[in-house]
């Protein structure tokens, strides 16, 4: 009898919590709260529109291991998904994605994808519009201790312009990989490809183009094209030329 009064007692008092935090906020705006439920319903609702759409057999290539592709090093931003680079992810790319794109901040995921599932390729991701990049070019004094870890192993030249700068991250990205995985690269069983995603068209390939500006430390637009691994592959967008 008393557990079910102070279950009963508990419950009013998260109700009355909850209709506290839902009458402070202003009157036709969205509270927390209400923001997190419209998140959860859509997450919830575009999960059970994906299972239902698959059979069974969709997954079976891979419910006991992965197999994937490539391991791709993106940022977190939300504006940047691997449906843009692979429309069908599943057991294609195992991800990793932290603030800037950065192999410092996540080394020991990148080794588990190249030592461990020894996938091919490595990728790096920038993107236009970096924030990570923005903020490492100002000042981030005042972010919290585990925000400026992050920032601090971002090199960039804070002189510089952010679109200039993105391209400055991904090639620092792709040496610290070529250091860190000499071995796999020299014996041709692991290439280092930067790119950037440019949604919203700064370098002028076209909205939502992937644009390779680094193989294996070579940045130059003219040798990237002839590199074999390309060849035969049409719609490379290569190089980008700042104004």
């Amino acid at each position: 009898m008393k557990c079910a009064f102070l279950s009963v007692s508990l419950m009013a008092v998260v109700v009355s919590v909850t209709a506290v935090a839902e009458e402070s906020h202003p009157q036709g705006a969205p509270s927390g709260l209400a923001k997190a439920r419209a998140a959860i319903a859509h997450l919830l609702a575009d999960n059970a529109k994906f299972s239902a759409a698959r059979r069974p057999a969709y997954f079976e290539p891979f419910t006991e291991g992965q197999t994937p592709l490539a391991t791709v090093v993106g940022c977190s931003d939300s504006r940047v998904h691997m449906h843009a680079v692979d429309q069908t992810p599943d057991n294609d790319v195992f991800v990793i994605r932290n603030i800037g794109n950065q192999l410092a901040t996540a080394q020991g995921s990148v080794e588990y994808g190249v030592r461990h599932l020894h996938t091919p390729l490595l990728l790096f991701i920038g993107h236009s519009g970096c924030g990570a990049v923005t903020a490492a070019l100002g000042d981030y004094s005042r972010e919290s201790p585990a925000i400026k870890r992050e920032l601090d192993t971002i090199q960039v030249d804070t002189g510089s312009r952010v679109v200039k700068e993105v391209i400055t991250n991904v090639n620092n990205q792709v040496a610290a990989a070529l250091e860190v995985f000499a071995p796999q690269v020299q014996a041709g069983s692991l290439t280092v490809m930067g790119s950037v995603y440019d949604f919203r068209d700064d370098y002028q390939h076209g909205q939502g183009k992937l644009i390779v500006i680094n193989l294996n430390g070579e940045t130059d637009a003219a040798k990237i094209r002839q590199s074999p691994l390309l060849a035969g592959i049409k719609d490379v967008n290569v190089g980008i030329a700042l104004p």
